[in-house]
């Protein structure tokens, strides 16, 4: 029996959902996209790491702009940079703009965005990929993230929220909180008018609750 491949999400999409949901529904199914400062802060960043190749330094071969897929899950999308280890071990490091000193539900956005690409990178070379980094311009430090067992299952079950979200084609409620101020979707989304329900936040703050 031949299974049918899945419709496939862009990597983008995990994390445009874990910050906000209606952002994704807007950008991946409405298809609209707005500019501010923070995401043409990402955009000069990733400039550095857009142009495909490679370089060997200090015992590791460096990919840039390294395309990824994950068929089992039915990702596709492209790593920052691909650190291979000595013995073919891949080590994604993905560029964002700001500290590493994020607030704690942003921080977690990253990490699941790194752990999808450490997902296609097991499936594509059959190495396992235990860690990654997350590369910040503002402190110009990593931040070295575990991908273990409870960031790897966080990671599926975003894959699947994503995947209804997309097929159902319909814009979710607004979170209308802090997340609000830095989306450059702000004006589109319109997040006032419409505050979410208590069952449309339960699975995302299920997710992405931090301990005190």
């Amino acid at each position: 029996m031949t299974t049918e491949p899945l419709d496939p999400i862009p990597l983008s999409a995990l994390q445009h959902w874990a910050y906000c949901p209606r952002q994704c529904a807007l950008i991946h199914v409405e298809q609209v996209f707005e500019e501010n400062i923070f995401t043409q802060r990402g955009q000069a960043l990733h400039k550095r790491v857009d142009d495909p190749g490679f370089e060997l330094r200090d015992g590791l071969r460096i990919e840039r702009a390294l395309p990824l897929f994950c068929d089992r899950l039915g990702l596709v999308g492209k790593a920052d940079v691909v650190e291979f280890l000595p013995d073919g071990t891949p080590y994604p490091v993905e560029y964002k703009h700001g500290s590493r000193h994020k607030r704690a539900d942003i921080a977690a956005c990253d990490d699941l965005q790194l752990a999808a690409q450490a997902l296609c990178l097991e499936e594509m070379f059959g190495k396992p990929v235990p860690e990654g980094a997350l590369y910040y311009a503002t402190s110009r430090r990593r931040r070295e993230v575990a991908v273990d067992a409870d960031l790897r299952a966080k990671t599926e079950q975003v894959v699947g929220e994503v995947r209804r979200l997309l097929a159902a084609s319909v814009l979710p409620p607004p979170l209308n909180d802090d997340h609000c101020r830095a989306c450059s979707l702000c004006d589109l989304c319109q997040p006032e008018a419409l505050a979410p329900t208590p069952e449309h936040s339960a699975v995302r703050h299920s997710l992405f609750e931090v301990d005190d």
